[in-house]
């Protein structure tokens, strides 16, 4: 049976516009949502390109999910509660059974994370998702690129590399135990967006920012948009040991320092509230792990157990 825009948005995503502060969701011209008294708006994008951003041969579920958890990690870096978002699909055909399981996923994810879609666009094309997602924070509480200090400590949620370390699994001479692929499959299909832990940092955290791009490129990022630089102490990086198993010292370190898509946060801290943020790791309460410090001088350098500076290849992926 052969749908037209308005009957496919009808029979597969009108149903996921359910949230709180929706007026009017999926069907018109416009959503209409209210903003409370004291919040402001977060909005952020991605777009994922068959190909590029997920194999060809993903499945709708996997897609799904992918796509909507990427643009979570990016409120999670601001701190922000997600509430709405808008999908924006194109698509090489209007496959009733790509549909539905893509849809269903959507929904589930949906539910999880407490957002509701509010409206989008569907056209013909080579298979691509964007997301628009939107959150609320409290006014002045976001956290932001520009923020940092000189003499901050940086830190990172979980743990680096398995993002990038997932990409062998698209490798035709794979070879990884069934038990690593599955978990690398996790990790790049349902990368967990750190939005408790966002909001755990409001009031304690001097900027953010979630790593898509790599460590090091997303690290400059905040160096760069703060008028300061960082260093990063290589013994201190976080590495699961189920990775380290299966991987040279050398693969690994370039994984986790510019492979990306690991969707953790790199965050800094003033010196005044490292003792409250070390109370919280310690205690079990946040997941993170202080990695170096932001510095007067430009630029991002790596350091060795002796503190003698490390030349790195590669600092992230490159969009062009």
């Amino acid at each position: 049976m052969s749908l037209n825009e308005f009957a496919l948005i009808r029979q597969y995503f009108s149903t996921l516009g359910e949230g709180p502060g929706v007026v009017l969701a999926v069907g018109d011209d416009c959503a209409l949502m209210e903003v409370p008294a004291g919040q402001q708006l977060a909005v952020t994008v991605d777009t994922l390109v068959a190909g590029v951003h997920f194999p060809l041969d993903a499945t709708p579920g996997d897609i799904a999910c992918r796509a909507l958890r990427v643009n979570l990690s990016d409120l999670a870096a601001m701190g922000a509660e997600p509430r709405w978002f808008t999908l924006a699909l194109t698509l090489p055909e209007a496959d009733a059974d790509w549909l539905a399981a893509f849809s269903t996923a959507l929904a589930a994810e949906a539910r999880t994370f407490r957002c509701a879609l509010v409206g989008g666009d569907t056209t013909a094309g080579p298979l691509t998702i964007s997301i628009q997602m939107m959150g609320l924070v409290l006014a002045g509480a976001a956290l932001r690129r520009d923020g940092a200090q000189a003499g901050d400590g940086v830190y990172v949620t979980g743990t680096l590399g398995e993002g990038a370390a997932a990409l062998q699994l698209f490798a035709p001479d794979c070879g990884l135990p069934a038990e690593v692929c599955r978990r690398l499959a996790g990790r790049f299909y349902r990368p967990v967006p750190r939005l408790a832990e966002g909001l755990q940092l409001r009031g304690l955290a001097s900027a953010a920012i979630d790593i898509s791009d790599g460590l090091l490129a997303d690290l400059g990022h905040i160096a760069e948009c703060s008028g300061l630089g960082a260093e990063v102490r290589l013994p201190l990086l976080p590495l699961a040991p189920w990775l380290r198993a299966v991987s040279s010292a050398e693969q690994l370190q370039a994984w986790a320092l510019s492979g990306g898509d690991d969707y953790e946060l790199c965050f800094t801290v003033p010196a005044q509230r490292r003792q409250a943020v070390d109370a919280m790791i310690a205690a079990g309460d946040l997941a993170a792990t202080c990695i170096g410090r932001m510095t007067p001088a430009p630029g991002v350098y790596c350091l060795d157990d002796d503190g003698n500076l490390l030349a790195i290849a590669g600092t992230g992926y490159q969009h062009f």
